[in-house]
């Protein structure tokens, strides 16, 4: 199917978004997708296959400015490896995951929707909480198809775990691992990436750089991450009652 110029433009504008706070856009992804019609088969792998190269990008730009905690990573990320593989593995009916596609979107659109502010002072989890929260994210991160910041960032931020640029580190890196295990999970679907992935992929790259450099360098642009938000939640309207 020919998908036009138009896509790939809308794949680079949601990975520059996405990646200026950190995240790889899978949800951004798997929403325009839904919206063009693309196949449920074709969507997961080729959203983790963008989110992968985006959240690299992002976590090098946001590492390498120190705004990262190696021993919270870790805590979140023993957990969610393994559990996102697993969730990646399952397969689901097509009317349940776009259930649960259409709620992950509505949770992605709210993440966009709010600019959270660096709590006043932080506070240290526990290991077994975090490797709670770690196991749960990645688990539906991988049975939805992103990698998991989307649900990681509000919760550090709220929990008062890390500040906002830390945040944003700590959930690149974890989209990152989460995306690459549950692609291994879902191998079998290889096969569905064609020629088109890989002009998406580019754009998302592309998309990316930029995004994430101004992100970690400069400030968020609030406004346009509440129209991609608008996007997220007609998309989820479309999986949900369509």
């Amino acid at each position: 199917m020919d998908y036009g110029y138009l896509l790939p433009l809308l794949l680079l504008l949601v990975a520059m978004l996405y990646s200026s706070v950190g995240h790889g856009g899978a949800s951004g992804y798997l929403a325009i997708m839904a919206l063009y019609g693309v196949a449920a088969g074709t969507t997961r792998p080729t959203a983790l296959l963008l989110n992968l190269a985006v959240s690299s990008i992002a976590a090098f730009q946001y590492l390498r400015r120190g705004h990262f905690a190696v021993g919270l990573f870790a805590s979140f990320a023993i957990a969610s490896i393994p559990l996102a593989y697993l969730g990646g593995a399952s397969h689901l009916s097509a009317d349940t995951y776009r259930i649960i596609l259409g709620v992950a979107l509505l949770a992605a659109a709210m993440r966009l929707a709010f600019d959270f502010s660096d709590p006043e002072e932080l506070v240290s989890p526990s290991v077994p909480v975090c490797l709670a929260v770690g196991g749960i994210i990645g688990f539906v991160s991988g049975v939805v198809g992103v990698g998991g910041g989307i649900f990681l960032t509000p919760v550090l931020l709220l929990m008062k775990w890390a500040d906002a640029k830390t945040a944003a580190g700590i959930s690149a890196m974890f989209i990152f691992v989460n995306s690459a295990a549950a692609l291994l999970g879902m191998r079998d679907s290889f096969a569905s990436f064609g020629g088109e992935s890989f002009i998406w992929l580019g754009s998302a790259v592309v998309g990316g750089i930029a995004g994430s450099y101004i992100g970690a360098a400069h400030l968020n642009y609030l406004v346009l991450r509440r129209i991609l938000a608008v996007v997220l939640v007609l998309a989820a309207v479309k999986l949900l009652f369509t």
